[in-house]
């Protein structure tokens, strides 16, 4: 294909996003998503790219990327992978793998957040580990240091935090936990891109992190997920286990490949692993997608201050605020529905979704009620009551980059409305 048709595809491409009309926003009638694309012209170029080329499994797009988001976290090592689900269970493989000097037991325990996503809880499941659900604080739905203290005992090993909905957990206080009770701490920073605690952004304080690029997420690769570490034996034995256990897109390759002369270098596997590789189209969009980042989410912050305000003000309702040294990058915008309200969660759900606005539960609500729990082995602290309360009082909606003042300002009319029509 000549440079000339490339050049007019390129063009066409651009052509085409800058030509698609946005639809007046009609009250009652217009869609209010809990997401909306990510993406423009230059992933969809940079994807087609790869195509045309046929260099499209993991390579120099995804390395780049790779470098791009640890800067920006400021760590060391990020390592891609083809979700923020693969991410936690990588995580979870380095810290138990028999490779690693101290690794984790089966039998061990990791405090966890009882509200929580599937995919944090099963990868500790899924390497032997016990999980230890604690309670969460109903103003952040975040673990709280309290609640991690209470559940320690002389199996715990490692606590994994969630920065729930891009808010960030209490890091001070959970590392100081963490230091005087020689723990672990794996931040699962997936709906948290860019949220800051006191100055620094999450990701980069715990032993490891992981991140989301799903197609809802701040930032997107449609399907795609990161591992983030200082510690460059964890990434190491992430680009090993990434990759089926074989030294192909190790850092120490070649001094692994002189120790064994008779295998082919290309065919050595020196570890277990998966095949949890992105692809080259994954790593092009989030070349693209990082510097869109920082201004999606001061649109997201602008529609929580807006809420917050105005939703704040509402008799029934509970509302997040951002606490004090942090930045909340609201992934969605949490309301809890109040035990006395005179009205129940599933009744302001239903009047928001038939006005259009799409709604949803808190992530998988209290983990300890889903049926799947009662076939492993955990163990929880105490009888979670906030989790409990969450799980049935609270949903999120959208908040993203794709509502603007006319979205922001009907979702309060929506609420207000419902609301005063039931006292």
């Amino acid at each position: 294909m000549t440079q000339t048709t490339l050049a007019s595809l390129k063009e066409l491409i651009q052509h085409y996003f800058d030509q698609r009309e946005k639809l007046p926003f009609v009250p009652g009638q217009t869609q209010i998503p809990l997401s909306v694309p990510t993406f423009g012209w230059e992933e969809v170029w940079e994807a087609l790219e790869s195509l045309l080329s046929t260099q499209v499994t993991m390579g120099k797009k995804v390395r780049q990327f790779e470098a791009m988001f640890a800067e920006y976290i400021g760590v060391k090592h990020a390592v891609m992978v083809n979700s923020g689900s693969s991410a936690n269970l990588l995580a979870l493989s380095v810290l138990t793998n028999p490779l690693l000097a101290g690794h984790l037991q089966p039998g061990d325990e990791v405090v966890t957040p009882a509200v929580t996503w599937a995919t944090t809880v099963f990868p500790i499941l899924n390497v032997g580990l016990v999980p230890v659900l604690v309670d969460v604080d109903l103003r952040t739905f975040n673990l709280t240091p309290e609640e991690v203290e209470k559940a320690i005992t002389p199996r715990t090993r490692a606590i994994m935090l969630i920065h729930l909905l891009g808010n960030p957990c209490d890091m001070g206080r959970i590392l100081d936990i963490a230091l005087r009770h020689n723990l672990l701490v794996i931040e699962d920073a997936c709906e948290a891109h860019g949220a800051e605690y006191h100055g620094r952004k999450v990701g980069g304080f715990g032993d490891i992190a992981t991140f989301s690029f799903f197609f809802s997420h701040h930032i997107s690769t449609i399907e795609g997920g990161m591992l983030l570490t200082d510690n460059d034996e964890y990434a190491e034995l992430a680009r090993a286990l990434r990759a089926f256990g074989s030294i192909r897109n190790l850092q120490t390759k070649d001094a692994i490949a002189q120790e064994h002369p008779e295998v082919d270098p290309r065919f050595l596997f020196v570890n277990i692993g998966y095949n949890l590789r992105p692809t080259e189209i994954q790593g092009g969009f989030g070349i693209h997608q990082m510097s869109k980042l920082e201004s999606y989410i001061e649109i997201r912050r602008e529609n929580a201050r807006y809420w917050g305000t105005k939703l704040g003000a509402l008799p029934h309702l509970l509302v997040h605020r951002e606490a004090e040294d942090t930045r909340h990058v609201w992934f969605g915008y949490p309301i809890v529905v109040e035990p006395n309200a005179p009205f129940s969660r599933k009744e302001l759900s239903g009047h928001l979704e038939a006005k259009g606005v799409e709604t949803r539960p808190i992530v998988a609500g209290n983990i300890a009620e889903q049926p799947v729990m009662r076939h492993f082995p955990y163990r929880k602290v105490g009888d979670l009551p906030n989790s409990s309360l969450i799980h049935r009082n609270a949903l999120f909606f959208g908040n993203h980059h794709g509502i603007g003042k006319e979205e922001r300002e009907a979702v309060v009319g929506y609420v207000e409305e419902f609301v005063r029509d039931r006292g």
